[in-house]
């Protein structure tokens, strides 16, 4: 079931046969100090350069904190968006402010303890009750959000090289 609607949304990753499974990559290469530069599996996308604020970095861009916000405010937003659509509402503008909250943790190291985000859908003159289920499903239906909140296996290989 779509988030708001009878009508299951067509959905890349449903499409793939039963044999495989989906996937996507990122490559990020280090330039200086720092600072990486990302590229996507999509060319046409272009490139991020991703930098630690300072002292460590020089701050000449998004940390992968801030950018593990973007990413979860931007699918929260879409998925918001997506169910409002499906309920026919309106949708003339729509923000996001996510706000990451960082913590120590048991061993001392620092990691992000909580993100709070706020949306906010300009839905000029619709009622409450119209947007009221969407409300109470939307969240379900954000791919990073329910990954983060329910833990991401990630496996680490580290390969050196010489030379």
């Amino acid at each position: 079931m779509g988030p708001c609607a009878g009508a299951r949304p067509a959905d890349p990753l449903r499409e793939t046969a039963v044999s495989e499974t989906p996937t996507f990559s990122v490559d990020l290469h280090r330039t200086e100090h720092f600072q990486f530069d990302v590229t996507f599996d999509d060319p046409s996308w272009g490139g991020l350069r991703l930098d630690e604020p300072e002292p460590l970095g020089e701050g000449r861009g998004p940390n992968a904190s801030r950018l593990l916000g973007a990413a979860i405010g931007n699918c929260l937003g879409a998925s918001l968006l997506f169910c409002l659509q499906k309920a026919h509402v309106e949708v003339t503008g729509l923000a996001a402010h996510v706000e990451g909250v960082l913590e120590r943790n048991e061993k001392g190291r620092m990691r992000i303890g909580s993100v709070n985000v706020v949306l906010r859908p300009n839905v000029d003159g619709v009622p409450p009750e119209r947007l009221s289920r969407c409300i109470d499903i939307f969240e379900d239906f954000c791919l990073v959000t329910q990954s983060v909140r329910e833990g991401i296996e990630v496996a680490v290989t580290v390969e050196p090289t010489r030379g």
